[in-house]
């Protein structure tokens, strides 16, 4: 500084001046001439579905590494474990990884101690070489309900330039919470009575309670997936029946030609090679359907060449007499099929009706092939996954679900659709035959007493 600037700055601020300067001086005099810094932190994956996911209550690891600059001569490294977080510090590993690119490992001699979160590392000669402390810890088990796990750091040297300084920016670990039933399907595994029942193979392999918990709302899903398809296919499938059915009847040689040839193709060909047809060949041709809709198009178009056979063989069943009564008293050919035949004919149908829907529910399993998620295309997914067939029985079980009470209700609906005249006969000669019966044995009791 020059003789003219002094004389234009004033004395009391070339004081104040002077005193900063010394202060700075003696502050980068007591900071350490290198601090540790975080490169990494990070959790082991351990999701089956998602190789990107940590999950809670799941076991992990934690992986810590930090730089160290040559001669900073570290002494002590604490590691704070997330609070909530189990570990165990068996299989601690605590290497150098030194060299241009890294690659080079040294075992670092230390003593270590746990302090409830904390893993103090007193090491048995200072750090002097520059390179990555690696800390990782086994056998960790994140808190259940997850969330972002904050892990902490700090470290202390030989020549008292840090001591306990905590190391800044360490990344967080994202953590993902479990759900209920994986929290019980957990609690399961470690239950005395599963272990020893996962003990044999075929118990293990079929009907793991553990996989059973797991799976079964993920199958849920497709349960829905595959009520929603059949609750939209079947009521489509029933105006196409009756068309197909009344075109089969039809005195037009035109109606019943292409009833019968679509009848005969989609009876005759598999429901599998339709499916590939629709989702395969449609689009090659330029045409683009969602999945859902050329889903419930197909079924509905499979099941209504079905129901019309059921209807054509309903509509016949129905006395012709009724339908020449209906004619005389002036009603025209489409006001009796309408208010005389069709009535009747859908309360003969009911129970064939009843079993086309649960054959049209079972069928709907055929989409998984073409990847709509529906009951078996879910249950497929998690086999693949843990290699148990565990969810194919838990989709049975939500088909057993709808086809048993269904089955059973189809019984009451034919016994109920029985002609009364034929069941009143059988109990007349139900009664007869106890008549005869008793007429005998009394003429029996009076030859005998004779």
């Amino acid at each position: 500084m020059n003789s003219t600037t002094r004389r234009h700055i004033p004395a009391a601020m070339l004081a104040l001046i002077t005193v900063m300067m010394s202060c700075c001086m003696l502050l980068g005099a007591a900071a350490p001439a290198h601090a540790m810094e975080a490169v990494k932190c990070t959790g082991r994956p351990n999701s089956d579905d998602d190789p990107t996911i940590i999950m809670g209550a799941t076991q992990s690891r934690i992986t810590f590494e930090a730089s160290v600059e040559e001669g900073e001569g570290v002494t002590q490294f604490v590691l704070h474990v997330p609070d909530g977080t189990e570990f165990n510090t068996d299989d601690l590993a605590v290497t150098l990884l030194t060299g241009d690119d890294l690659m080079t490992r040294t075992e670092v001699p230390y003593t270590e101690t746990v302090e409830g979160q904390d893993i103090v590392l007193d090491f048995d000669e200072p750090i002097m070489q520059a390179g990555h402390l690696n800390i990782i810890v086994y056998d960790v088990l994140f808190p259940t309900e997850g969330g972002d796990m904050q892990v902490g750091a700090s470290y202390t040297t030989s020549d008292g330039s840090a001591d306990g300084t905590a190391i800044e920016g360490i990344p967080t670990i994202p953590v993902q919470g479990i759900s209920k039933t994986e929290q019980l399907s957990q609690w399961l595994g470690e239950q005395p009575w599963v272990q020893a029942w996962n003990s044999n193979r075929f118990l293990r392999l079929f009907f793991d309670p553990t996989i059973l918990v797991t799976s079964f709302p993920v199958v849920l899903s497709g349960f829905f997936m595959s009520i929603a398809i059949v609750a939209v296919a079947f009521p489509l499938a029933i105006p196409l029946g009756l068309l197909l059915a009344l075109m089969r009847l039809s005195k037009f040689p035109l109606w019943r030609g292409i009833a019968t040839t679509y009848v005969n193709i989609v009876r005759g060909t598999p429901l599998f090679l339709q499916i590939y047809v629709a989702f395969f060949g449609l689009p090659l041709a330029g045409l683009n359907i969602p999945n859902f809709p050329l889903g419930v198009i197909v079924m509905f178009m499979n099941s209504g060449a079905y129901m019309c056979e059921i209807f054509r063989a309903g509509i016949q069943s129905i006395s012709a007499g009724q339908s020449e009564a209906a004619r005389s008293l002036g009603m025209t050919r489409a006001q009796t099929m309408l208010y005389v035949v069709l009535p009747q004919m859908f309360r003969v149908v009911i129970p064939n009706l009843t079993s086309e829907f649960i054959l049209l529910y079972k069928d709907t399993s055929l989409l998984a092939a073409v990847g709509i998620m529906e009951l078996v295309m879910y249950a497929r997914t998690i086999v693949a996954s843990t290699g148990s067939i565990t969810p194919y029985i838990v989709a049975a079980l939500f088909y057993l679900v709808i086809t048993l009470p269904l089955s059973k209700l189809t019984r009451i609906l034919e016994d109920r659709s029985r002609p009364k005249r034929g069941r009143r006969r059988r109990i007349a000669q139900a009664n007869a035959a106890a008549e005869a019966a008793k007429a005998a044995k009394a003429a029996a009791n009076t030859a005998k007493e004779a």
